[in-house]
């Protein structure tokens, strides 16, 4: 008796667990944003666009980063479905170096948190003069424009 008590009790929970909505059931964004080269003590910020794709409006309950070189900024005011809203993203370039970091988004009401990642390269100040003279940042360049993103970066 104990364990057919036990068998309905986990297909219940597993019911209500699978019947809990995603992120990216509710919210479409990027999941990526890549500055590129950077030069050191110069903050970089980008801003991700996040769609409602839901039939609810849709609330950004907290942005958090995994360091305090990473700073996340939003607004609570709710989305509307088909609405849209950013959420700004800082790294303020202060190491050398490549970087990939982690911003962690819960909306309101959804248990799973959605992932958006920055990465780049931190370099000195001639390294960077260099890299802007480069063929390699004018592609870089290129490519922002023609993708359009609704990640959009600022060096």
């Amino acid at each position: 008796m104990k364990k057919l008590l036990f068998l309905a009790s986990a297909f219940v929970l597993g019911l209500s667990a699978s019947a809990q909505q995603k992120p990216d059931q509710v919210a479409k964004m990027p999941e990526n944003y890549n500055f590129g080269k950077i030069k050191m003590g110069t903050p970089v910020t980008t801003m991700f666009e996040i769609t409602n794709i839901g039939d609810k409006p849709l609330v950004i309950e907290s942005a958090t980063a995994g360091c305090g070189c990473t700073t996340p900024e939003f607004t609570k005011e709710p989305v509307a479905p088909n609405g849209a809203t950013k959420l700004k993203v800082g790294y303020n370039a202060a190491n050398m170096g490549p970087f990939t970091k982690e911003v962690y988004i819960k909306f309101a009401g959804i248990p799973e948190q959605k992932v958006v990642r920055i990465t780049g390269e931190v370099v000195d100040a001639a390294a960077y003069d260099a890299y802007t003279k480069s063929d390699e940042y004018k592609k870089w360049q290129k490519d922002q424009k023609k993708s359009k993103p609704a990640a959009k970066g600022t060096h």
